[in-house]
């Protein structure tokens, strides 16, 4: 029987020849070749920079792979590009950036230069609009493969929608805020986005403390 369906679709296709249609080999959008695939954070940064995968490249003004230090022990993941960051093409941005750069200096006792920054959608989302599950599909193997680059020790995971999007759990975030979490080969350990903290500042201790738990893994 299947032979017999085979020599109808055969018989088809060269029906649909001797009409003038033609044929070429299937191919895979956005589909890389083994050639393709970064091997180092560098070439993967490139791709970054000219990736195509879904509509934020056609709003973006630039993509934002990643700033830091290649090796570092600790790994910081925001959620999405924010509008400072994008206007500025800067990592510490805004007074949600300077915030974050004074716990990294003044608590964590490092540089910013020490520490690997960088966000899960790489693209600012469009009119400020929360970035969409496809959007988080398009970009989650950039964050994984940076990931896997760095190695760092320790990730930190700033806000509840970055721990979310990063571990694929969705337990209440209070549970788990200022945890040490086994991540794959990592400690994980998710806090306030300083953004929040800026709105709630009454949070500020119990982030001090959060960071004190950081600055212990390290």
């Amino acid at each position: 029987m299947k032979s017999f369906q085979n020599l109808v679709l055969l018989q088809n296709l060269y029906r649909l020849k001797s009409l003038g249609f033609h044929y070429s080999d299937p191919f895979s959008v956005n589909k890389m070749s083994s050639d393709e695939i970064p091997a180092t954070l560098e070439h993967l940064a490139q791709n970054i920079s000219t990736c195509h995968l879904c509509d934020l490249s056609k709003s973006r003004t630039q993509s934002m792979s990643g700033y830091g230090n290649s090796s570092a022990d600790l790994m910081i993941i925001d959620f999405s590009v924010s509008l400072s960051d994008d206007a500025q093409n800067g990592y510490y941005s805004g007074r949600s950036g300077e915030s974050l750069r004074n716990m990294i200096e003044n608590v964590l006792l490092l540089s910013v230069n020490d520490v690997y920054f960088t966000h899960s959608i790489k693209c600012k989302t469009l009119n400020s609009n929360a970035p969409s599950l496809s959007e988080w599909d398009s970009c989650k193997s950039h964050l994984f493969s940076q990931i896997e680059f760095v190695k760092p020790k320790v990730i930190v995971t700033l806000g509840n929608e970055a721990y979310y999007k990063v571990t694929g759990e969705h337990e209440n975030f209070e549970n788990v805020r200022g945890h040490v979490i086994d991540f794959k080969k990592y400690k994980l350990i998710p806090m306030y986005h300083p953004q929040f903290l800026l709105r709630n500042p009454e949070l500020k201790k119990i982030t001090l403390n959060d960071l004190k738990t950081i600055k212990s893994c390290l």
